[in-house]
């Protein structure tokens, strides 16, 4: 049971941290992220089982982490006020053909990023942007003028 426990505690910290992250971060990795990725999973994984190398130990703290990703997914779906809590609302970074700064800074970004990105879609200039939105994933999704 204590690896259950250490495993549900695991879990909402990981939740949290990438939540605080950022969805830019999180879209965008670099070897060094990746490579930081694979040591947090190492950490946790020794704190979790606390050196137990048993597969009882490995099937219940995967099998934790795989029972609380279906839960918190159900309760996203179902409660209402979860989801603003777990998931990132889409943000406007660029509303016809003018970039919101604003938006830009909370979200860490850089107008040369979202034009990049816009590039990287056929777009030759921000001014043809309707608008461009940030998801929830990271992704910038483009609305180009008529």
């Amino acid at each position: 049971m204590d690896i259950v426990l250490r495993a549900a505690l695991a879990f909402a910290f990981l939740v949290l941290l990438f939540r605080v992250l950022g969805r830019r971060e999180l879209s965008s990795f670099e070897p060094f992220d990746l490579i930081l990725l694979i040591v947090i999973g190492d950490l946790i994984q020794q704190g979790v089982t606390q050196s137990d190398y048993s597969l009882t130990g490995i099937l219940l703290s995967v099998g934790t982490f795989a029972v609380l990703t279906v839960a918190l997914s159900f309760l996203t779906s179902r409660v209402p006020w979860v989801r603003p809590v777990v998931e990132a609302a889409p943000i406007v970074v660029v509303q016809d053909g003018k970039v919101l700064e604003q938006n830009l800074r909370r979200e860490r970004m850089t107008a040369e990023e979202v034009a990049a990105e816009a590039r990287q879609r056929q777009i030759r200039s921000l001014d043809e942007v309707e608008w461009a939105v940030l998801e929830g994933n990271g992704r910038l999704s483009f609305i180009t003028k008529r």
